[in-house]
Parts: C-alpha cells; sequence; structure tokens
C-alpha cells in the first residue's frame, strides 16, 4: 500500500508541474492555425488598403443589407427545425414557442463565439435538462442535431459542385472531378436516405446506429439546404452583382464552415475567412470580398446575438407568468440569459479591442487631445477585461455583474470621448440594458479572481489577440515603422495611438492570463478536523437523506458553504475530483458548493466528478458545464404499505419464519450501547470479510470503524444472545429515511439472514413513522438495452450481464426487487468526451482502497 501511495504522490507532483502546460495546448494551437489563416489572407490580400476595405464596405447598398437581414432571418427559422425534429427522434415534444426561443439562443450564442460553455449543444444542455428531459435523450437531441447539421453541409457542398464546378477554376481538381466528387457524396446520402425507411437500426464500425424515418431524414435535409442556403445567400448578396453565381457561393460557404468547425478555433475566425478569399477574391475582387465578409460576420452573428439579449431582457422585465406558456418562456429566458450576455460582453470586448488598434471616427472639436488619447488607450484596456468578466458572466456571478455595471458604462464615455462610435455606444447600452433586466440571475456570491480560466477561454483570448494584431498590420501596412512613433501625440497620429493601443491590450491580456494561471492553488483534500466533522454532522442531522451520514466515517474531505450550512464531501484519485452524492444541506446553498468545487478541481488541473447524483439536481450540474451519465438506479420502499402479507412477499414471510425456528432475535443497540458490544460486532465483520474474501471498501461504502460504528445505532439479531448479524443504521433527525450500511453476517448462519435483518428493520421503522427506507444502488441497473442505446449503456449493459465474475450486478438488483422498492435513477455527472470512463476507473480504486483493492476486490 505504501508503494501505491507513492506512486500516487509521484503522480500528482508530476500533474502539478505540467498542468499549466496541458491547459496551455489547446489555445496555443489554435493560436498557430489562426496566425496562418490571417496570414495567408494577409498575403491574399496583399494589394488591398484599408481605404479600400472601407470604401467597399459603404458601396454596399441599403438593398443588400435588407436581403442579408431577411436572409438571416429565414436561416434562424430554418435551425427551429432542428431542434423539432431532434425532439421527434427522440420521442419529446416542447411548445414551439419555447423550442423557437431556445433554438434561436442557442444558435446565436453558438455562431458567434462558439466553444466550450458557449456552444449551442451545451447552452441546449442547461434548457432541455430544466424542462425533465432525461441526460440521454439530450444527447441523442445533441448528436442528433450534430449530425443532422455535418450530412446537411456535405449534401448541399455536393450539390454546388455539381451545379457550379467550373467556377472553382483555382481549386487543385478539374471540374468534371468536382462534380463526380460532389455527385458521390450526394448519391452517399440518398443511400443512407432509402436505407433509413421507417426507421431502422444498421450496423456500421461495429456499432449500432439507429436511423430516424426517411420521412424526419428528409424533413431534416431540407431544413439544412435552406438554413445553409440562406446563410450563404446572406454573403452572396452583400457581393458585387453578377460577380458569381448564387450555388458556387453556397458550395464554398459550405467548405468554408466544416473547416471552420473542424479547426476548433472560436467562430471558425480566420479559417473562414482564408477559405472564402481563396474562392471568391479572383471573381469579385478582393476589396469587394472583405468588405462583404465583415458585413456578413456583422448581420449573421452579432446582429442575432444582440436579439436574443433583447428578447431575454424584455421577457426579465415583463416577468412573464400568466400562462403555463409564458412560465416556460420565462424559465427559458432565465436559463439562456448567463450563456447570451457574455457572449455579447465577450462580442463588445472584441469590439473594444478591434476598435484600439484601427483609426476612430472623426473626433470631437472641442475633445483636448490627451482626453482622446486616453479614451482611447483605455477604452482598449477595458476591451480586455470585458473578456475576463463575460466568463463570470456565463458562470452567474455576482462580482461579474457588478464590474461589468461598471465598466459598460465607462466604456460608453471613453467611445463617446475618442470619436463618433455610434455603433459602440448603442452595442454597449444594449448590454447594459440586458444586465439591468437580468440582475436576478447572477446571484452566484463568488469571487472573480478566483475562477480557472479553461482552455476554450485562452483560445478565445488568443483568437482575438492575434485578430487584432493582424488587424493592426493590415490597417497600417503602409506606414513604416520607426521608433519616434512611440512618442508622437497628436490628433491625426492614428498609427502611434493604434500601436500603444496594442501593447496596453498585449499586456493586459498577458497579465490577466499569468495572473489565473500561475496563482497558488487553495484547494485541499486533508481530512476533516473533529470540529469539521461536528459541524458537518449537525447539517447531516437536519437532513432527509441517509446517505449524508457517511461523512461520519472522516475518510472523505470536506467543502462548506460560505455560510456553513451546507457542505460538500469528496475524495481524490489520480485527476478525478469525486464528490459524493448531492451537497448536503439546504437547497439554495448547492449551486455555490458545486461552482466552488468544479473551479476547484479545476485549478488543480484536476477533473470535477459528482457520483451518485439525483435526477431532480442534474439541471445545477448542467450549469456548471457537465454531463450526467446514468450509473443504475437507486432501491427506496415506501412503508406507508410496506408488509409481509400476500402472494408477492410470500417469500419474506417466510424468511421471517425459518429465523424464528432458528431462534433469531432482532433488536436494536443504542449508540450508547454499540461500544459494549463491539468486540462481538467485530468478531461477525472479521468472519464475514475472511469468509468472502475481500477487503473493507471506502469512501462511497462504510467501513468497520469502531469510531464511526459509535455514532449510529445497530441493529442486531441474536441466537442465543450471540450477535450472530448486525447492520449500522444511517439516520437523520427527520425520521424521513432510513438506511443501512454495513451488513455483516456470521458464515454459519444462513436462510435468508439479510432478508430477515431487513424485513424486521422496515416493519420497524414503518411502526416508528418513516416514509422510506433505502436500500441503496443497483449498479449499472436500468441501462437501455436497445441495440440504439448510446454507448454509455451499451458499454454498462454488456459489464451488467457479464460481470457476475468480478461483481454480483444482476444479483444484488435481483435482491433488492424482492422488497418491491421504487426505483430512483442515479447519475454521475463529469465533463464530456472520455472523462465518464477514466472517472469511474479512478473512483473504483477510491472505493477500493487503492489498487490492491480492486483487484484483491
Amino acid at each position: 500500500m505504501q508503494e501505491n501511495t507513492t506512486t500516487d504522490d509521484g503522480r500528482s507532483a508530476f500533474a502539478e508541474r505540467t498542468k499549466v502546460l496541458r491547459r496551455l495546448a489547446m489555445p496555443v494551437v489554435a493560436a498557430l492555425l489562426l496566425i496562418l489563416a490571417w496570414f495567408a489572407v494577409g498575403h491574399l490580400a496583399s494589394d488591398v488598403s484599408y481605404a479600400d476595405l472601407r470604401s467597399a464596405i459603404a458601396g454596399i447598398g441599403p438593398a443588400a443589407l435588407l436581403a442579408a437581414l431577411a436572409c438571416t432571418a429565414l436561416s434562424f427559422a430554418a435551425l427551429t427545425l432542428y431542434d423539432l425534429g431532434a425532439l421527434a427522434f427522440v420521442g419529446r415534444r416542447l411548445p414551439l414557442p419555447v423550442v423557437a426561443l431556445t433554438s434561436f439562443c442557442a444558435y446565436a450564442v453558438g455562431n458567434t463565439v462558439g466553444f466550450g460553455p458557449l456552444t449551442a449543444g451545451a447552452i441546449r444542455y442547461r434548457f432541455y435538462t430544466s424542462q425533465g428531459l432525461e441526460p440521454e435523450e439530450i444527447a441523442g437531441i445533441v448528436a442528433f442535431v450534430t449530425v443532422a447539421f455535418g450530412l446537411g453541409l456535405a449534401g448541399v457542398a455536393g450539390l454546388g459542385m455539381v451545379a457550379a464546378a467550373g467556377e472553382f477554376a483555382r481549386l487543385p481538381l478539374p471540374p468534371a472531378g468536382l462534380q463526380w466528387l460532389g455527385a458521390a457524396v450526394v448519391a452517399a446520402l440518398a443511400g443512407l436516405v432509402l436505407t433509413a425507411g421507417a426507421g431502422r437500426t444498421v450496423t456500421l464500425f461495429a456499432r449500432a446506429w439507429r436511423l430516424p424515418s426517411r420521412r424526419l431524414m428528409l424533413r431534416q435535409f431540407l431544413a439544412t439546404a435552406v438554413d445553409v442556403s440562406a446563410s450563404a445567400t446572406v454573403l452572396w448578396v452583400l457581393l458585387p452583382a453578377g460577380s458569381v453565381s448564387l450555388p458556387a457561393v453556397i458550395a464554398l460557404y459550405a467548405v468554408a464552415v466544416g473547416l471552420g468547425v473542424l479547426s476548433h478555433v472560436p467562430a471558425g475566425l480566420g479559417v473562414f475567412e482564408t477559405v472564402i478569399v481563396a474562392g471568391l477574391g479572383d471573381r469579385a475582387g478582393l476589396d469587394a470580398v472583405l468588405g462583404a465578409l465583415v458585413l456578413y460576420r456583422v448581420i449573421y452573428h452579432v446582429v442575432p446575438l444582440v436579439l436574443a439579449v433583447l428578447a431575454i431582457s424584455i421577457l426579465e422585465m415583463r416577468r412573464v407568468a400568466a400562462s403555463p406558456l409564458a412560465r416556460l418562456a420565462l424559465r427559458a429566458a432565465t436559463r439562456m440569459a448567463p450563456p447570451a450576455i457574455g457572449a455579447l460582453t465577450l462580442v463588445l470586448g472584441a469590439v473594444l479591442i478591434f476598435s484600439g488598434v484601427t483609426p476612430p471616427g472623426p473626433p470631437w472639436a472641442w475633445a483636448p487631445l490627451p482626453l482622446v488619447e486616453g479614451a482611447h488607450f483605455l477604452g482598449s484596456v477595458l476591451g480586455v477585461v470585458l473578456l475576463l468578466v463575460a466568463r463570470g458572466l456565463v458562470f452567474r456571478l455576482d462580482g461579474a455583474w457588478w464590474l461589468a455595471m461598471v465598466l459598460v458604462p465607462l466604456s460608453m464615455m471613453l467611445s463617446m470621448a475618442k470619436g463618433m462610435a455610434a455603433g459602440e455606444i448603442a452595442l454597449l447600452a444594449t448590454l447594459l440594458l440586458a444586465l439591468v433586466a437580468s440582475r436576478r440571475v447572477f446571484s452566484r456570491p463568488a469571487s472573480l479572481l478566483h475562477q480557472a480560466l479553461s482552455p476554450g477561454w485562452l483560445a478565445a483570448m488568443g483568437t482575438l489577440l492575434v485578430t487584432a494584431a493582424a488587424l493592426l498590420f493590415f490597417v497600417y501596412k503602409e506606414v513604416a515603422y520607426t521608433h519616434e512613433l512611440w512618442w508622437q501625440f497628436e490628433l491625426s497620429g492614428e498609427a502611434p495611438r493604434s500601436l500603444r493601443a496594442m501593447v496596453g491590450i498585449i499586456l493586459t491580456a498577458g497579465f490577466g492570463a499569468g495572473w489565473l494561471l500561475l496563482r497558488p492553488f487553495a484547494g485541499t483534500t486533508a481530512p476533516p478536523t473533529p470540529q469539521a466533522l461536528d459541524q458537518a454532522m449537525r447539517i447531516v442531522a437536519a437532513q432527509p437523506r441517509t446517505d449524508a451520514c457517511l461523512a461520519a466515517m472522516g475518510d472523505k474531505s470536506l467543502l462548506f458553504s460560505a455560510d456553513g450550512r451546507a457542505f460538500i464531501m469528496y475524495g481524490r484519485q489520480g485527476r478525478s475530483w469525486v464528490a459524493l452524492s448531492d451537497p448536503v444541506g439546504p437547497r439554495e446553498c448547492w449551486p455555490e458548493l458545486v461552482w466552488r468545487f468544479v473551479e476547484m478541481a479545476g485549478r488543480a488541473g484536476g477533473r470535477a466528478v459528482f457520483y451518485q447524483v439525483g435526477a431532480d439536481s442534474l439541471a445545477l450540474y448542467a450549469d456548471a458545464g457537465l454531463m450526467a451519465f446514468k450509473l443504475g438506479e437507486e432501491a427506496r420502499v415506501p412503508l406507508a404499505d410496506f408488509d409481509v402479507k400476500g402472494a408477492r412477499r410470500a417469500g419474506l414471510r417466510q424468511a421471517l419464519n425459518r429465523a424464528e425456528r432458528a431462534r433469531l432475535e432482532f433488536a436494536i443497540l443504542p449508540p450508547d450501547e454499540v461500544p459494549g458490544r463491539m468486540a462481538e460486532l467485530a468478531a461477525v465483520s472479521q468472519a464475514w470479510v475472511a469468509h468472502h474474501k475481500v477487503r473493507e471498501k471506502r469512501f462511497s461504502l462504510g467501513a468497520f470503524d469502531p469510531a464511526y460504528l459509535r455514532g449510529q445505532p445497530v441493529a442486531v439479531l441474536t441466537q442465543d444472545g450471540r450477535i450472530v448479524a448486525f447492520a449500522n443504521l444511517l439516520l437523520t433527525g427527520l425520521r424521513d429515511e432510513a438506511s443501512i450500511d454495513l451488513m455483516r453476517f456470521v458464515p454459519e448462519i444462513t436462510g435468508g439472514v439479510m432478508e430477515v435483518l431487513l424485513t424486521r428493520l422496515m416493519l420497524h421503522f414503518k411502526a416508528a413513522g418513516y416514509a422510506s427506507f433505502n436500500l441503496g444502488m443497483a449498479p449499472l441497473s436500468g441501462l437501455s438495452a436497445s441495440e440504439a442505446a448510446p454507448v454509455w449503456h451499451r458499454v454498462g449493459r454488456a459489464v451488467f450481464e457479464r460481470g457476475e465474475r468480478f461483481y454480483n450486478f444482476s444479483g444484488l438488483r435481483a435482491f433488492k426487487a424482492k422488497f418491491r422498492p421504487e426505483w430512483q435513477p442515479r447519475y454521475l455527472a463529469v465533463g464530456g468526451g472520455i472523462n465518464p470512463m477514466l472517472a469511474l476507473t479512478d473512483i473504483t480504486v477510491l472505493i477500493g482502497g487503492g489498487l490492491k483493492g480492486v483487484i484483491g476486490k
């Protein structure tokens, strides 16, 4: 055991030393891809000046702008059909207005920002979890939407290549080759539709896939075709009339969007532009293409985001609750508010940064030079600070809200002082309105300076900084660099002002990211002190759930809420920080504790895991960016109608009769009598452990520890005065639920002694007025047996059916089923990807007391 501990300590030390490098890996790769993309755009547009770009934008008429806005509306209307189709696929229905609001907000945020907690799938998960959808259903919805969009995008690109192959002269493939490639893609998709029929399961790559019906697939492909075509038309109508055909733009647009998604650069920024410029630059003119791309980003990305924030703000201000549909819409708006407002804050931070490295509007005649210089520099710096504030708003920090309420009006005044930036001021005013309207949503009391900066946020900051640098070099590429630029202060000196602003942006971003990455870590996994344990047990006594009594083992660390009224008990194994069950304490304290625990694990370079949580709290973990995976089912026996009469419980009645014939007597030892019988209890436990050849477990199960057993009553079965079986009871002061932890008996006692002890306990607590008896969880029980079930279910089901050599999964379920319990699902809440498998491995080792405990049962 010592050797294993040493190895774990070495692994932890290595993980601590490398955690910063690992967190920087993804942002660095994204930044490198972005640098290459902007370098390619700069090379292609080397003959285009900033003045040419502004002239091209100014030359786009009102009719083209209105057409682009109409196509944007059509595209987002088609996006609603994605969610409707996905809900139909999983057999669920929600009101159309609420689905439309959720879809619009999710895509407005995801299309504009598109990383981590700000993807459309993550936002959709937050809302649908609150509507009672099972995690597996939400996973099916997200998978359906993702696959449908990917296949539809491929189909649109294929049709575009068939129709407009001759317009891609700069590509390495000849037109005929492009037409054959496009036809092959379309034929493959047509074959998939024909295979679907009325909905069937096909095996591909040794895995079963459930296909939607042919009708649903056709409807979804039509929705994708309308969506992609309409969004591509937004770009097309902004290009010079007659310069390129619409089918060619649609095909190239589909390819550019796909490559942008695959690059993992937030919003595909730079990658999307590179493909479009390379494909259309020689047909429509580089200045016209660049101008169209700028306006496309504003119309298709920024405008929907602003409208989504305004819609949420209006709902929050009205507090509509006159009908069930209105209440559902308000709930949707409340859950959408943090990511939408956070995304708008991120975008406005980018706007302030970009305006800092570009020439401002004409300054006011009365504005003195120091005011203009200071406003330009400070506005850019505040843009960087807003990037950090945006993350706090996404996670509902009250400190982020207060800081935003200070920074946004200040940024408005600086935008007014540095030039006639009416657009910036209008957007900032919208954000200010949304912050005021949604004040109640940002109620999480946590420090903004102690948040863990995730790789996604680092990548977003890196993307904006690289883009700002590329923009600076593009705007002032005709200005020769000299050292004197740094010291030139004049109203017409735009290049020096932008150069100083860029330095301020880089220094502020570097300091902020460095502080969040390199600050000391304050988390701990030390055992609780006696005072902390006493405080925890006082909280437990006032709770209905008996699994909280496991805190008394003292083998788990405790994280208390700020007011000391609630706590999380947790352990650490490898990179997994594992919280046992839901937080313990008043429910209003849970959100703060969950967030603190997730961030504490993140700052330590680990993964946050919540083990055996209830279905009614899944929305809370979804808000923290975690996904739920079903672990099994918990058996709870309602005691009001429990008895041993009738044919259904004849086996229990027969076990009681056998116990009477064997002279087995039932009794409950109060806590003050337990120490006097501890030697007998220890003898029974040692005999049980030796007979079953197992080791003492930990964490989610109690171990035979005299200090632990003295804290609660112990139920015993005696034979001629000698204890032959016992179970320690888990009780709280509310007398709502009763349960047991350890249950052990001497090997020579047979004949259903466990059934006898549990039946006696249930009858006893029924007479005492308790509501239910908790039999604990049946691991991997209740997972779907369908061949089309998610991978997690299929793997768990296979282990459930074939893992009897290692653990009596089905036998345990069958034993608990004798008592006719109500089965309630229990979940594992953790990040996606391979994190669930890694977390379960760590949990197994944690419960087994180390790797030797797992191998040795």
